[in-house]
């Protein structure tokens, strides 16, 4: 998924960003609220991790302008504040869901995950096709009984050709959900990881090209 982490305290927005890079999101990391707004106007985000007391544009703000544009991202809102009616005033503003700190990262990932899957057509936590099978969950891919050992970019990639369910994702498409705002899109960064991605996955090759779209799992 592709995820905008929205923290001021520098140290702590790294270490989230981090964690749910290594749950193969796209992650990029902003540090005030008017930095936030710009980065949602030119991007689609699936989930932004909003912490509420923001300098420049107040999360609360932030939030407002995000549901008043509509669309599909998710909102997981952070503060420091435990108290009831802080909850339902950030749930009343339109956040999908709200964590306090301090807060656990394995935590924080499952309620990313979980408002990811809310963004977008439910995918099976297991998807199968063509030979492979690729179980989110546990981060594992096999090639019939053959262990597909992959990179986090690589399983991401993967993971958005078989919810493709074999029709053709677009080279933008996959820059947009598997890569950040510092991927050069040419480089041919989708490019160069398809090629590492068809090696690991071997013969006969199950990712095709469709010339001047993109890529589908046969």
């Amino acid at each position: 998924m592709r995820v905008l982490v929205v923290e001021d305290e520098p140290m702590l927005a790294e270490a989230i960003g981090e964690w749910l890079r290594a749950e193969a999101h796209a992650v990029d990391v902003v540090g005030d609220g008017e930095a936030a707004l710009e980065r949602v106007a030119v991007n689609d985000y699936d989930v932004v991790v909003l912490d509420r007391d923001l300098p420049v544009v107040h999360g609360d703000d932030v939030c407002r302008e995000l549901v008043a544009v509509g669309g599909t991202t998710r909102v997981l809102m952070l503060t420091a504040a435990s108290e009831v009616t802080d909850r339902v005033a950030g749930l009343g503003l339109g956040a999908d869901d709200y964590l306090t700190k301090p807060f656990a990262f394995p935590e924080l990932a499952a309620r990313v995950l979980a408002l990811g899957r809310r963004c977008r057509p439910a995918a099976p936590p297991v998807l199968r096709r063509a030979g492979l099978t690729l179980d989110q969950g546990r981060r594992e891919v096999f090639r019939g009984e053959r262990y597909v050992p992959l990179s986090r970019k690589e399983f991401a990639l993967l993971t958005e050709l078989l919810r493709g369910d074999g029709a053709a994702v677009s080279t933008e498409q996959l820059l947009e959900k598997v890569w950040d705002e510092h991927a050069d899109p040419f480089t041919g960064v989708v490019r160069l990881t398809v090629l590492k991605l068809r090696r690991k996955l071997g013969d006969p090759p199950v990712v095709e090209t469709v010339t001047g779209v993109g890529y589908r799992i046969r």
